[in-house]
This record gives C-alpha cells, structure tokens and sequence, in this order.
C-alpha cells in the first residue's frame, strides 16, 4: 500500500463530485424517483470483480453524501491496498434512491481512479532493480479530473510531473524552434528565461538528439528530457554527460511511447525519472460493482 498519502482537499472532490452528478442530472432520476420511496433504507456493497490497486474511495463517498447527507461508509479500505478480486473495499448505508441515483458517479470514478492507480502500480512493480528510478505521469489527463488522477498514480507508487503550466518551465521542441527563428540558441534561451522566472523554478529541456541534450546540459539546464529515444543512445547520453562537471547536478528524464515491455531496458540506461503518459491517457478502468440490499 502506498504510504504517505496527500489526498486532494474535500473542495477538489466537491466540484468534480457536484459536475458529475449535475451531468447525470441526479437530482431528477425519473427511474428511481417513480420506483423507490423516499424512505426506503438501503445498503450498498462495493466489492472489486478484478484484482486491482485502489483509489478513489472518497469519490464514492462524496457521490452518496452529496446525494443524502446522513449516507455512511463504512468498512473502508485505505487507498493505495492492493485488492483481490471479490474482497469488499466499502460499505455505503442510506436512503436507497440516494445509493441509486449516485450509483454510476460512484462507480465511473472509482472505476476510473483505480484503474490509474493499478496501471501505475503494475509498471512501479517493473522497476524493482531500478529504486533510483521514479516514475512520474504528464499532463495529459482526462479534464477536469486532473488532481484526482494525479492522486491516483501516487497510490500506485508513482510520483507527480509538474501540475500545470506555472508550476516549471518545460521548453520543448516548437519553443526551440521559435527561439532559433529569431536567432536564440539554447545557452542563450536558458539564460534568458533564467533571468524571467522566480528562483524556485526548474528548467528543463526536451532534447530528441545527443547533440541537443549536451546543448542543454552545457546551457545550465536542471533536468534534460530525452525524448524519443533508443536505451543504448539514452545510455550514452547520460553516460558522457557525467563526465562534465555542468552535469553533476542534472535531472535526466526519460519520455516518448515507454511501455511495460520497454520500461525496464529504459531504467538500465541510468536516468533519473521516465515518464509515462499512459498512466492517465490509457489506463484501463477496474471493473468494480455495488451490490444492493434493501433494508
């Protein structure tokens, strides 16, 4: 289980839990409303039906609060567990139209949500040989869901890339290329950038040759993202830079396409972070169902 865990604020799961349902307009779920009466009691098992790593139980809890305040969960396992197929990871107690009407919100995101959480925990698991390489993701998230997923890959095991554009400077290629159109190489781009952001930001550099990354290393770039590249050019790379003295202190990440078959040759190649875009763009939904009982 994933310790240490920063679960995004109650606001953060408010907005996206009051969006979700609005969506589903379940305030005015004509099926249940016509078919339940409202005080009609009910409890609502939620077991996995895969085995999987957990996340997003708070999401649940939010749907059927938001929808009955005096909705309990209880029997709550911790997100982070590894989970068992068939095991119980909560029980929810409350008016039965209100388990009903946030059934699929509940579901949607904790389906969701630990489906990140088990892609992300199964690629960690690759790197057992490697425990100076960290895994991080990207921003390319599902919107709006962003904070939740990127909490998702740390009960994993992983770790979060920057968070939004004002949280570092990544200068990639189409940068690099506006700045060269105007005759700005990179020594000079990083400088000048240097020079424009607080001190507390990192820069970082997307190289996809050995020549740019020994560019942004002699440049005074923090971390160099090599970007689409073989193992063995990775290797060399990191390799020839840790003979200069401007690389002592250098962040090399890896990026581009890195998949379970190919993170682990990645890892050999002596870089510090790879990131994984598909541990929010693909990761595949864990099938978790909610069996009801009427009181």
């Amino acid at each position: 289980m994933a310790s240490n865990l920063k679960e995004p604020s109650f606001h953060v799961w408010q907005e996206v839990i009051r969006s979700a349902l609005h969506e589903d307009r379940s305030e005015y779920d004509v099926t249940t409303q016509s078919t339940v009466l409202k005080e009609q009691i009910g409890t609502g098992v939620l077991r996995f039906k895969q085995n999987g790593t957990l996340a997003g139980v708070k999401a649940a809890e939010t749907a059927f609060k938001y929808m009955d305040p005096t909705a309990r969960m209880s029997k709550v396992l911790p997100d982070g567990t590894q989970v068992e197929s068939g095991r119980t990871i909560a029980v929810v107690d409350g008016t039965l139209q209100a388990i009903l009407s946030a059934e699929r919100v509940a579901l949607n995101l904790l389906q969701r949500l630990s489906g990140v959480a088990t892609l992300t925990a199964e690629m960690v698991s690759l790197l057992h040989e490697y425990p100076n390489v960290t895994i991080v993701d990207t921003r390319k998230t599902t919107p709006g869901l962003r904070s939740l997923e990127r909490y998702a890959v740390r009960c994993g095991g992983g770790s979060n890339h920057r968070d939004n554009l004002q949280d570092g400077v990544l200068i990639k290629d189409n940068h690099i290329a506006a700045a060269q159109k105007r005759g700005v190489g990179i020594s000079e781009l990083i400088s000048d950038v240097r020079q424009q952001i607080p001190h507390t930001l990192q820069i970082e550099i997307e190289a996809d040759t050995p020549e740019l990354a020994e560019e942004a290393v002699l440049g005074g770039a923090d971390i160099v993202m090599l970007d689409n590249m073989t193992p063995d050019t990775m290797k060399e790379i990191v390799r020839n830079a840790r003979k200069l003295q401007q690389a002592q202190h250098v962040i090399f990440e890896a990026s581009g396409g890195i998949t379970d078959a190919t993170i682990e040759a990645v890892a050999s190649a002596g870089v510090d972070l790879i990131s994984v875009g598909a541990l929010t763009h693909s990761a595949a939904a864990i099938d978790i169902g909610l069996d009801i009982s009427i009181n």
